[in-house]
């Protein structure tokens, strides 16, 4: 590597805490040893910048005389271009000097123009790898080393291929989901609906390596905003034409498949924030466990879906290397940023949209850390992975967004979990402290879980074919896992909040500390601020009928419905669903089903002004443990024809004429399986209602407007165009 290079690296790594844009780096106390008690406060922070534990936490006040030769270590060197040769120096001569670790060492550091959480990163302690290295240094007053929101030690590349304190075991470990827990009931307490859809998108489909990537780089560079571009340009520069098109084509797939999947966190998020405020249905008490986590399995259906289909096109990709292709990436070392070359940007960012050049570069990244990694490393997840709809994020990354230079507290949600916890009293802490142990289980089997579907999905590298139904499974149980476990989340927070004194409310806000600019106002497609869209009804979250709570009868039970995502009932059909747009079948859901349900049929037809009826799409023998439909659906069910051109498939809406037209489409629940006595591109509307007759348990309609002309795109603001 050339002297320019390195002393480029070199700096990057310097500069990298003030670049979070938005990372999930927060650092805080150490989490995974001696977890405290229902009703206990974490150990507090230890101080101090020395790394060799041989200090005994020095809390007093240093003298004017010790603070003048810390004065004298630092200005040897410049904060600008520090190395970590450098600082390893500067600890020495604090160790030399008499100076060990603690507060007052630190905030003589700083009184000196220095950083000393910038000396912790640039100077790990030699050898340091996984073990209770770092739990022995605290007990003896050694500076922790930095911890993110989970409990995550910072330490890098120290254990075997720089695995460091970065771990399964520490990431389910009590401790670490104590810190996170607090910072989400925080979060929740203080904030709204809209701060709560706020999503790191890293957090989907999230089973190719590159979180732990990330967090094991020895050059600390996992976060800064250079990592991914860094690792997708190289995989880039050295695929062919024909592959990389295969990476465009998938994200021009999965766009709407990942929005999807972020809009349908929605209804959830507004029924935790309904119990919070006491908002429950007629004829229900709390939110229903069961129904939380059925509509958390189709969360995750979606997810499991995405990563199925990344890891077909990914893995397709690198069975498809040549040598020449397996040498260059076999170069680049997983947990060393610094063996992968400088590259220019490999994608033209103007023939993308916005969104599908992140996918591109998101896919080309993971590639490389799925390539170079292992099952371990896709099985690994951060501490905050689960029960994602509390705000957290939001609290966390708000204030960093759209600043490159913005510095993010290294302690912001250790400090605030604890903090936290000391404003409740005993019972209302205990209640948070219990979610620990209420949650133990589903982590564990969580673990089991995605190991199972990190190994479908790497057989993908060496094989055609993988079960879909069974990694849909597989993703649909890890959804009920993470349900439950944010189910009992919302329960707990609201228990906490219904018996906040005024004067806890206030010291909560004032833990919140975020300024008044940053009140939530919309929603957030992962971080991209939108306008609140329109939620569906969500009282079947709480087992009640899915009609107004004000005429539901007491004993009301869930109805069978269908909807969808991308519109509402009698609502309209936006364009991209239309031949005047994408032509995409649009996403759906149900819930409900009747007991005995088999499988699934669905008909979308409209009726033209001369009574004669046209269908667009039949689909047959959908499974029965199906409950959702992505855009573009493919793999599900039997595809029968259309009357639009009489071939099998979705046939998009095409107007012939000005003024609204009407297509519904309907779901029928059935008792078996359909066996028309025709193939499926004769399989009509009508034979395909014969072939049901009989079978049909319960069906539900779901309209749809499509207008073409300027009088409906006026109206709506947006291009819809709709048979």
């Amino acid at each position: 590597m050339n002297a320019v290079n390195s002393k480029h690296i070199m700096k990057t790594k310097i500069i990298i805490l003030t670049l979070a844009l938005g990372a999930s780096t927060f650092l805080l106390t150490a989490q995974d040893a001696n977890p405290p008690g229902d009703g206990q406060r974490p150990p507090p922070r230890a101080g101090g910048v020395e790394r060799d534990g041989e200090g005994q936490g020095q809390t007093e006040s240093l003298t004017d005389a010790q603070k003048a030769q810390v004065k004298g270590i630092l200005s040897k060197y410049s904060a600008n271009t520090l190395t970590a040769d450098q600082a390893r120096a500067i600890h020495e001569a604090f160790r030399q000097a008499g100076l060990r670790g603690g507060s007052a060492l630190n905030d003589a550091v700083k009184a000196a123009g220095g950083d000393p959480d910038k000396l912790r990163d640039l100077a790990p302690r030699p050898g340091q790898g996984p073990g209770n290295d770092r739990n022995e240094r605290q007990s003896k007053g050694g500076a922790a080393q930095p911890q993110d929101r989970g409990g995550r030690s910072e330490s890098r590349g120290q254990g075997p291929r720089g695995q460091g304190q970065y771990s399964i075991e520490q990431a389910i470990s009590d401790r670490a989901q104590l810190n996170t827990i607090a910072f989400d009931g925080l979060a929740f307490l203080t904030g709204e609906l809209g701060s709560c859809t706020f999503l790191p998108p890293g957090k989907a489909a999230d089973f190719f390596g590159f979180q732990n990537m990330r967090d094991v780089d020895v050059n600390q560079l996992g976060h800064n905003t250079s990592f991914v571009p860094r690792a997708a340009n190289n995989v880039l520069y050295v695929l062919t034409a024909e592959q990389k098109a295969q990476l465009v084509a998938l994200a021009k797939e999965q766009e709407q498949l990942l929005a999807d999947l972020a809009y349908k966190r929605f209804p959830l998020i507004k029924a935790f924030c309904r119990q919070l405020a006491g908002d429950i249905p007629v004829g229900t008490t709390a939110l229903d466990r069961e129904a939380v986590m059925k509509y958390t399995a189709g969360i995750f259906e979606i997810d499991g879906l995405l990563s199925y289909q990344r890891a077909k096109v990914l893995g397709g990709i690198v069975r498809s290397l040549n040598d020449q292709q397996k040498a260059y990436l076999g170069k680049m070392i997983f947990n060393n940023s610094a063996t992968w070359p400088e590259r220019a940007d490999q994608v033209d960012k103007r023939s993308l949209s916005r969104a599908a050049h992140v996918a591109v570069m998101t896919y080309a990244s993971e590639m490389f850390s799925w390539y170079a990694g292992s099952v371990d490393a896709d099985v690994y997840f951060c501490p905050e992975r689960h029960a994602t709809y509390f705000g957290s994020f939001y609290m966390k990354d708000i204030p960093a967004m759209g600043n490159a230079n913005f510095s993010i507290s290294t302690s912001l949600t250790g400090d605030s979990g604890e903090a936290f916890l000391a404003v409740l009293n005993e019972s209302q802490r205990g209640l948070v402290t219990g979610l620990v142990d209420l949650q133990r289980k589903d982590l564990q089997e969580i673990v089991t879980v995605r190991r199972a579907i990190s190994v479908k999905l790497r057989r993908f590298m060496k094989e055609e074919a993988v079960d879909k139904d069974k990694v849909l499974a597989l993703a649909k149980r890890y959804g009920e896992l993470d349900g439950e476990i944010s189910y009992w989340y919302a329960m707990r927070f609201a228990a906490v909040g219904k018996t906040l004194a005024a004067d806890q409310k206030k010291a909560l806000l004032k833990l919140r500390n975020l300024d008044s600019k940053y009140t939530c106002k919309g929603a957030y497609l992962y971080s991209q601020p939108i306008a609140m869209p329109d939620i569906q009804n969500t009282d079947s979250l709480f087992g009640a009928s899915a009609q107004s709570a004000s005429t539901a009868p007491a004993t009301s039970h869930t109805a069978f419905a269908l909807r969808s995502l991308a519109f509402t009932n009698g609502g309209r059909l936006p364009q991209e669903f239309t031949g005047d747009g994408a032509a995409a079948t649009p996403p759906l859901e149900w819930s409900a089903p009747p007991a005995g349900t088999k499988c699934y049929a669905l008909i979308m037809h409209h009726i033209d002004p001369e009574g004669k009826t046209k269908w667009y799409w039949t689909l047959y023998n959908i499974p029965a443990d199906v409950s959702a439909l992505p855009r573009n659906v493919q793999g599900i069910g039997t595809l029968g024809n259309n009357s639009v051109n009489g071939r099998i498939g979705y046939a998009p809406p095409h107007s012939k004429g000005p003024g609204d037209k009407t297509y519904v489409l309907t779901l029928y629940a059935l008792s078996a399986p359909l066996q028309p006595a025709v193939t499926p591109a004769q399989v009509t509307r009508e034979v395909l209602l014969a072939a049901m007759k009989g079978r049909v348990l319960a069906s539900s309609e779901l309209p749809v407007v499509y207008a073409r002309g300027e009088a409906a795109v006026a109206s709506k603001g947006v291009s819809n165009t709709q048979e």
